[in-house]
């Protein structure tokens, strides 16, 4: 069977354009990826109808959405390094077949269990396609203003995708029905399996090392205990032995996986990977970046809804501005770190998203707050946007091909951490400062806006690009 070559074009053809293969290629891609971003947060407004379809207790409601984000935070490494060993168009596409199997089976369930085994199928084929997809583009483009344009766009949709996943899901559950939140992943993964296998190219492979087994394994039951720590406080509070009983867990994992990763031959993280700072500043980038801005969608859900007095429908529709503001940026990003480098486009992303939040510690219950509101969230979208892709860029820079699977996988990582971190963080501090909500949104959107500002003076000061050859 012919594939399409996808090969990045020489400088004789000028490497700042893509090729039309290269463009269907990363239309697959790009879908894929954005139908993930999407299922973060459709079901979010669905799951008291969910409930009471299925017949789950409210307090385990939450487990619709846990049971995601462990797997999809949890098993993104391993499948980063697994798509370096084994092939990443072929994890790719095994990923989308258990997309598609899993939304299948969660849109036709009819009790608890199988809708919290097709979340777990979800997230599981989250952690197969998001690296394996970053790893086929950065492989497939050369390093420069193509490869940026395509995180730009690939940060983009992903960002937009948590937004619109929001909107969407109020919408199918008020107009038709939640399952149809299932059905719409079945339809995406059947069309990007038909286009797929015709339009990648799998890089060459040399020799393939054995997989670290004991370290694939410490580091996912690790990640596994972060998430479910922090995802836990979000519910029960950070003094519940729940949430800081897998916190220090994890803690004494990521220890022993250093440990290993430092004695075995073929390690699934090398150490000296992590120590590339633009490596390791790089995604510490990327946590900030996601943890802020989307823990900022949540507090403004809340303000929108609990003090203002919309419903979660317009509210997911007044915050679609911030999506707008999302893929802005991602279009921009490209051209600012062509002007001037990545690390400046994250430190100066950081800022702006920092002064544009800001104005939003000292919100009233008057709805005259609606309008600066919309601007402020759309300068804000654009602006993490740029740290965004600053960070992608940043991080897979100077990477050997051979390891971009997992340079990608830690990028993949990076952005499910920081989803799962931020917003139990901020719901802490919004609910625990005050006796009331919306003093307690003020002091916990504060906190978002120098975190911010905090994370655009580390990454100034500690990260550094790899010299470019030549």
């Amino acid at each position: 069977m012919t594939t399409i070559d996808t090969s990045a074009p020489s400088p004789a053809t000028g490497a700042e354009r893509f090729s039309g293969p290269q463009r269907i290629a990363l239309a697959v891609l790009l879908t894929a990826n954005f139908t993930l971003a999407v299922d973060f947060s459709i079901l979010n407004v669905a799951l008291p109808h969910i409930g009471h379809d299925l017949g789950f207790a409210t307090a385990a409601l939450q487990w619709i959405v846990t049971s995601f984000a462990l797997c999809a935070a949890g098993f993104t490494l391993f499948f980063g390094r697994v798509a370096d060993l084994f092939g990443r168009k072929r994890l790719f596409l095994a990923g989308v077949v258990l997309l598609g199997v899993s939304s299948l089976a969660g849109g036709l369930a009819q009790e608890p269990g199988l809708m919290l085994a097709a979340r777990v199928g979800q997230g599981v084929a989250t952690a197969m396609v998001t690296p394996a997809a970053l790893s086929l583009m950065t492989t497939m483009l050369p390093e420069g203003p193509a490869r940026s344009r395509a995180l730009g766009l690939n940060g983009a949709l992903m960002a937009a995708g948590f937004t619109t996943g929001a909107v969407l899901g109020g919408v199918l559950t008020g107009a038709v029905s939640w399952r149809w939140a299932f059905f719409i992943n079945v339809v995406v993964a059947v069309a990007v399996l038909v286009v797929a296998p015709f339009v990648l190219r799998e890089t060459p492979a040399g020799r393939r090392p054995k997989l670290d087994a004991p370290g694939a394994v410490t580091v996912t039951l690790a990640l596994v205990a972060l998430v479910l720590g922090i995802d836990t406080a979000g519910h029960a509070g950070w003094t519940h032995v729940g949430a800081w009983g897998p916190i220090l867990a994890a803690a004494a994992l990521f220890v022993i996986f250093y440990a290993v990763e430092s004695r075995v031959a073929e390690p699934l993280v090398a150490p000296k990977l992590l120590r590339r700072r633009n490596v390791g500043w790089g995604n510490v980038a990327g946590l900030l970046a996601f943890a802020t801005e989307t823990s900022l969608v949540f507090l403004l859900t809340l303000y929108l809804q609990e003090i203002l007095g919309y419903t979660a429908v317009t509210a997911g529709l007044i915050l679609a501005v911030l999506g707008v503001g999302t893929v802005l940026g991602g279009l921009l990003a490209p051209r600012i770190i062509g002007r001037t480098d990545a690390r400046t486009a994250i430190v100066a992303g950081f800022l702006v998203q920092a002064a544009a939040t800001l104005p939003l510690a000292f919100v009233s219950d008057s709805r005259g707050w609606l309008v600066p509101l919309l601007i402020v969230t759309f300068v804000g979208g654009v602006a993490n946007l740029v740290a965004i892709v600053g960070y992608a860029v940043t991080s897979t820079a100077g990477v050997p091909a051979e390891q971009q699977g997992l340079a990608t996988g830690l990028v993949t990582m990076s952005q499910q951490v920081g989803i799962a971190l931020g917003t139990p963080v901020m719901s802490a501090l919004a609910t625990g400062w005050a006796a009331t909500l919306l003093p307690g949104l003020r002091f916990a959107i504060g906190v978002n806006a120098a975190a911010a500002v905090m994370a655009g003076i580390l990454v100034a000061i500690f990260l550094r690009l790899p010299k470019t050859p030549g």
